[in-house]
């Protein structure tokens, strides 16, 4: 069903049904009538309750049937047990949509869970789209639907809201209470919204149903996500592709980032990837700005939606005070922006309007006395001019409830000009009249300095952001994907790495020797000095059990590593599966890296590449993306880890062979894309990347198909 279209009646319904509805203003039910009117619903209002001839002057009718006129919208507050009934009278009566408020369901637990999915039932069933159970309903400001309870959307007479803008912001949360309440604290802001939903327990319409529909919504300029997890992983990454596509910015908030991970893994590329990479690796491909608390995701909206984005993350900081000034400088390049010190002849420009007593290098301290002379504005406006920074943030005191010595029209004349991003802090708690400046100007006003750092950094990364080109899936070689159904048993390092090379993954040479006679013969054509490791798919980790030897450099070692290795494994494994022993040639000196994927069971594949050997479980240092990647997006995630100066030749060591670490990825990416039904992880590790023109050498592999 294209969610895009058929959301359009359940936020803008002609007539709602508020089933269950009650004149008791101190009931969640009562409060849903009096929301609905106090915000001018233009529609028709049916409340349907039993106990009552009317409410509050409107008719009340015992039920559904009984209003015998079409209803878009049924808003349903009654008890858990009594809600399935009236779920199908919605359908038989023909209503399409329904929110339902109650609660008592699935996280309820025990046998309210079937209540639920009985619920879900009856959506596919009849085609009813249903939002909740136990929601907090929406608010859709152009079409007056406030059909919630939230205290957030009651009407305030006499009150005259900031408006910063025309642009709106659509929210969606999985916490009914969030999302009303990032509403509420943007409202303070200024900022303007188009739809405001929580999705409550998701028996139906999801998240992604409704980020979908705003990122195709022509009255949503930008989208606020509040999210606990994904249920529909399709859907959701179709809504983020649109809106990439259309250059609509997604800001995201994701609870549970410190939830250990649930895998059972055995590998580090699964241990390591956590609660988070793959909806991280999400959030990468498509552009989705991370939020860490209410007021940075309001911070970041309010930035986008009023700023201009800006070519990089060169940010100047003009202020009043050089203490706040300072302290603000802290806080943007601690978010990894840059703060340059400007040219000489910018500084000479600035100075010749500040005091003596001021500075003019970045932060630019004009002093409270230019303020009143007009040196604010003049500093703002040779910013915005000059190519030297690519964003402004000025920081004052707005604090007077009497005077603001700020030319609020010439303000507005910079701001329209939109030359770069302009973002105002003010170190004392603002009084209204700053804030009303600063809106006038269409300018929101930052009081604390996290959110604002947040702000400005998101826009350094939307400014940066290519939406991603449709790529055509890498397709599956028949024998490889027969080879990887036929291993319900497990793959030795042998066996994983031929399918690895046949699949196009750069695999070194290697012999698999099954009896002692042969050694031999395999040394002499892969040379000495050589690499012996146990086979077996029932051995993952060899060096537990003592089953691997490096450096052999004669026969007469390589058959004694030979016997031991098959001895120690018979010994310490006594059930497990010999197929002989691995040779390899040894590797020469290098850096070692991990290179792998996981397949996550909403999102499917990630591809990994992180610092390797014994630092992948001490740094933990690792980038996931989603697969497939191309080589030139595996070179950004190698250029983004702390052990990248190790790969450009830390302290006079020469440069590795970094493009052919990319290429490697790259393929191990292409792999775990191409075969995502039938491989759960793969493991490189260590991969170990030699100097520059020389390549990089594949020591140890692990592969784990997935469990059918």
């Amino acid at each position: 069903m294209d969610t895009a279209r058929s959301l359009d009646r359940f936020f803008a319904p002609e007539a709602i049904a508020v089933i269950g509805a009650s004149p008791e203003r101190g009931r969640i039910r009562g409060l849903l009538l009096p929301l609905l009117r106090g915000n001018g619903y233009p529609g028709r209002l049916y409340p349907v309750n039993p106990s009552y001839a009317e409410i509050d002057g409107l008719a009340c009718y015992p039920s559904l049937a009984a209003i015998g006129a079409p209803v878009d919208l049924a808003l349903i507050a009654i008890p858990a047990e009594a809600v399935l009934a009236a779920l199908e009278e919605c359908a038989a009566s023909g209503v399409k949509h329904a929110v339902i408020i109650s609660s008592g369901f699935a996280e309820q637990g025990g046998a309210r869970r079937g209540l639920q999915d009985e619920i879900a039932a009856l959506s596919k069933r009849t085609g009813l789209r249903i939002s909740g159970p136990n929601a907090e309903g929406f608010y859709s400001a152009k079409a007056r639907v406030a059909a919630t309870f939230s205290p957030a959307v009651e009407p305030r007479p006499g009150e005259e809201p900031l408006v910063v803008g025309e642009c709106r912001i659509g929210v969606v949360a999985q916490s009914g209470g969030m999302g009303f309440a990032l509403y509420n604290r943007g409202r303070a802001h200024g900022l303007s919204f188009s739809h405001v939903v929580s999705t409550g327990n998701e028996a139906d319409l999801t998240a992604g149903d409704f980020f979908d529909y705003m990122a195709h919504d022509a009255e949503t300029a930008a989208i606020l996500l509040f999210i606990e997890g994904v249920r529909d992983p399709a859907r959701f990454i179709a809504a983020a592709e649109a809106a990439a596509r259309q250059g609509k910015p997604v800001v995201v908030a994701k609870m549970g980032r410190t939830k250990a991970g649930e895998r059972a893994a055995a590998s580090h590329t699964a241990s390591m990837a956590g609660w988070n990479a793959a909806y991280d690796a999400v959030f990468h491909r498509y552009g989705l700005l991370a939020a860490a608390d209410p007021d940075e995701a309001v911070a970041i909206a309010a930035a986008l939606v009023t700023c201009p984005l800006p070519r990089g993350n060169r940010v100047a900081v003009v202020t009043t005070s050089g203490g706040a000034g300072a302290w603000t400088a802290d806080a943007l390049a601690g978010a990894g922006l840059s703060l340059p010190e400007l040219s000489p002849a910018l500084q000479q420009a600035i100075g010749s309007f500040i005091p003596a007593y001021g500075s003019a290098r970045n932060p630019v301290d004009i002093t409270a006395q230019a303020v009143q002379t007009g040196g604010l504005l003049r500093a703002i406006e040779l910013l915005s001019e000059t190519d030297e920074v690519d964003a402004i943030v000025v920081v004052l005191s707005l604090a007077s409830e009497t005077r603001i010595r700020v030319d609020a029209a010439a303000l507005q004349r910079i701001v329209a000009r939109r030359a770069k991003p302009l973002q105002f802090y003010s170190y004392t708690l603002p009084s209204p009249l700053g804030r009303k400046l600063l809106a006038g100007a269409g300018l929101t006003l930052h009081t604390a300095l996290a959110p604002l750092a947040g702000a400005m950094r998101a826009l350094a990364e939307r400014g940066r952001f290519t939406p991603p080109a449709a790529a055509r899936p890498p397709q599956p070689a028949a024998a490889v994907a027969a080879a990887l159904r036929a291993a319900t048993d497990g793959l030795s390092e042998h066996a994983a790495g031929v399918l690895l090379a046949r699949a196009g993954v750069a695999m070194p040479p290697q012999r698999l020797v099954r009896r002692r006679e042969a050694l031999d013969a395999a040394a002499e054509s892969l040379g000495l000095p050589l690499a012996l490791k146990i086979q077996s798919p029932d051995i993952p980790h060899k060096t537990e059990i003592g089953g691997v030897r490096l450096g052999l450099a004669t026969p007469a070692a390589l058959r004694q590593a030979y016997d031991e290795v098959i001895a120690a494994a018979r010994r310490l494994r006594p059930q497990a599966r010999l197929d002989g022993v691995l040779l390899q040639p040894m590797a020469s000196p290098g850096v070692e890296m991990i290179v792998g994927s996981i397949r996550d069971p909403g999102f499917g594949p990630l591809v990994m590449v992180g610092a390797g050997g014994v630092m992948t479980e001490l740094f933990k240092d690792v980038c996931y993306r989603l697969a497939p990647v191309d080589a030139g997006e595996a070179l950004a995630m190698l250029r983004g880890l702390r052990a990248a100066p190790l790969l450009d030749g830390y302290r006079g060591a020469a440069p590795l062979d970094i493009e052919a670490l990319a290429r490697l990825v790259a393929q191990v990416s292409e792999f775990a894309a191409a075969y995502r039904d039938l491989v759960q992880e793969v493991e490189l590790n260590p991969v170990i990347v030699h100097a520059r023109g020389e390549g990089c050498t594949v020591t140890d592999v692990l592969l784990t198909p997935a469990q059918r």
